[in-house]
């Protein structure tokens, strides 16, 4: 029972698709947000950073941001890619835009897939016949955040879309055979396990592929910050973390790629919490905690699934 594995890696998944190792590109696409340029909101949610999550990327075209990967040691640590589209919102300009940044990303024969984050309120008919349209050569995904199912933490957090919105996202991206991979954020202002619980059950009313959990880390030059400075939010601790995972990994389907289990924070923005530094601490701590209590990933799914 000691190399049981308890859920479904990314890591593993890759690999058995594609035969051997797969790694992400992670590309800065040029994109903003709907909910920074007014249409939807302004300021982003609150704790997303300046960056909308990419620090770490390079500023350059996408076409360069590609060449100097493969340029670099990193492509030597595998023969095959994905093109990951991940700070801001990657569906939000005309589809003609869309095609353009995407087709510049596609540029080597080592890229496998094409990984697009974005937001429920930025899929539509067009945009996900474009993305059909990679999927004769590439594996395709879409990454929607979700990050509660309570529609009122999602007011608080300045998420500006609602669950409907991503119930039909979902439903659109269904129907042409993209695959889905669902965002969730665990310790968010205000929630308890019960929303956690919640949110685990709307993740299961879904026909998604993939799962993307985080803890809400406090990162500079956010909304958040400020309401951690000023005692409005305090973080969840690490034991708290591994036990909401834990509950969300038994929980849901069996058949759900899991793609993280915690959400890096650039070390240099981190206020809090500390634990999140440390990505062994939460690795270890879960796969000790899994371990102990013989769980895996849906044993509870049938039951609380049944029970709707």
């Amino acid at each position: 029972m000691e190399n049981i594995e308890r859920y479904k890696h990314l890591n593993k998944y890759l690999k058995n698709k594609f035969g051997e190792r797969t790694l992400k590109i992670c590309i800065d696409g040029g994109f903003t947000c709907p909910n920074r340029d007014g249409t939807s909101g302004l300021n982003g949610c609150i704790f997303c950073s300046e960056r909308g999550s990419g620090e770490h990327i390079e500023c350059s075209s996408i076409f360069k941001q590609i060449q100097n990967y493969f340029a670099s040691y990193k492509a030597e640590r595998a023969n095959k890619f994905i093109a990951y589209f991940q700070n801001f919102t990657n569906t939000y300009a005309p589809v003609d835009l869309l095609k353009e940044k995407y087709d510049s990303a596609l540029i080597d024969d080592r890229i496998v897939a094409l990984a697009i984050a974005t937001r429920p309120d930025c899929i539509n008919e067009d945009i996900c016949k474009l993305l059909k349209s990679y999927t004769n050569k590439y594996h395709v995904w879409v990454e929607l955040g979700l990050q509660t199912a309570n529609n009122s933490t999602g007011k608080l957090i300045n998420r500006c879309y609602s669950n409907e919105q991503f119930s039909e996202a979902v439903a659109l991206l269904n129907k042409y055979n993209i695959d889905v991979v669902t965002h969730i954020m665990i310790g968010l202002p205000g929630e308890n396990f019960e929303d956690l619980k919640n949110t685990v059950d709307f993740i299961n009313s879904h026909n998604i592929q993939g799962l993307k959990i985080h803890c809400t880390y406090v990162v500079e030059n956010t909304i958040l910050a400020d309401m951690y400075k000023n005692g409005d939010y305090e973080p969840i601790s690490l034991d708290y973390y591994l036990e909401c995972v834990a509950y969300v990994l038994t929980h849901i389907s069996p058949d759900i790629v899991i793609h993280r289990v915690s959400g890096d924070a650039p070390k240099y923005l981190l206020l809090a919490p500390e634990w999140n530094c440390h990505k062994k601490w939460i690795v270890n701590g879960l796969d000790k905690l899994l371990r102990e209590q013989n769980l895996y990933q849906g044993m509870y799914y049938e039951k609380s699934h049944g029970d709707k």
